[in-house]
Formats: C-alpha cells, structure tokens, sequence
C-alpha cells in the first residue's frame, strides 16, 4: 500500500455473544480487538473503523444512540498511535461533535442517518453554527438567513 495513503480497517470489535453452551468460551471480544489493533498498527493500519457484528443468532447488542462508540475510545487509548472512527447509532450533530470534542474517536463515520437525510451534513453544520460549503449548483437555495458566507 502506497505510504502517502491512509489504510483503514473496518473492524467488528465484538459480536456480542456472551459463553453459553453452544459457544462455551464466547464470541470475539474486545479485548481480542485490541491486541489485533496492536498487530494491524505494526502492519501500517493507521485508522480503525469500530464498528460490531450481527451475525449470530446469539448475539445481544444493546442498541443505544452511540452504543459503538465506547470501542473506538477504548481502542484509541489502548493502542499507541491507532486513529479510530466511531460509528453505531450516531443521528445528531451534537452527538458526532461530542465523541470528536471528548477525544472519544479521531472521526465519526454515518452511515443511515445519511439515507434517512440525505442533508444531513448541510443541517448539522447550520445547527453547530460552522460554515459548510455548499455545492456550486445548490448555493443559490442555501437559506443566507440561516448562516452565511464568513
């Protein structure tokens, strides 16, 4: 991989699946996922996207706004050097501001809240008070009362 690229990794941290008979030992675990963080930094990763599994019938994920996040952070601080994306339920500016301004995650990746509001970007900017830049085509519907050019 060229050294002037970035090389992310989607991870699944975890796929939720606590011992039980069928799967005595569990499923993987996050503590699985940091020392293979350790092993993908030493491989030239610079960013882990954390995301989890839903994969087994067994599994029991506690949905929650941000139920994901906790990995990224976790991984972030356990493996010196590792970038990590923070993804699972984040819907809001504020909420996505928040993981970056908490030192939670280097970034914030959406992923349905972008098919339910394809403006979603646009709008989050607007509510956090920071210019974003329209696309050529689209500038003469921006709304100036809202937020204007700096």
């Amino acid at each position: 991989w060229p050294e002037d690229r970035p090389l992310f990794v989607r991870l699944s941290v975890t796929d939720w699946v606590a011992p039980c008979d069928s799967v005595p030992g569990g499923g993987w675990t996050e503590e699985e996922s940091v020392e293979l963080a350790r092993i993908l930094k030493s491989e030239g990763v610079d960013l882990v996207d954390c995301s989890t599994s839903g994969s087994s019938p067994l599994q029991q994920i506690p949905l929650a706004p941000g139920y994901q996040v906790r990995f990224a952070e976790d991984i972030r601080h356990q493996v010196e050097g590792m970038l990590t994306a923070a993804v699972g339920l984040i819907t809001d500016a504020k909420q996505a501001n928040d993981v970056l301004e908490q030192g939670r995650a280097d970034m914030v990746f959406l992923g349905r809240v972008l098919l339910r509001d394809p403006n979603f970007v646009l709008n989050a900017a607007a509510s956090l008070g920071v210019f974003a830049q329209y696309p050529h085509q689209y500038e003469r519907g921006r709304n100036k009362s809202k937020l204007t050019f700096v």
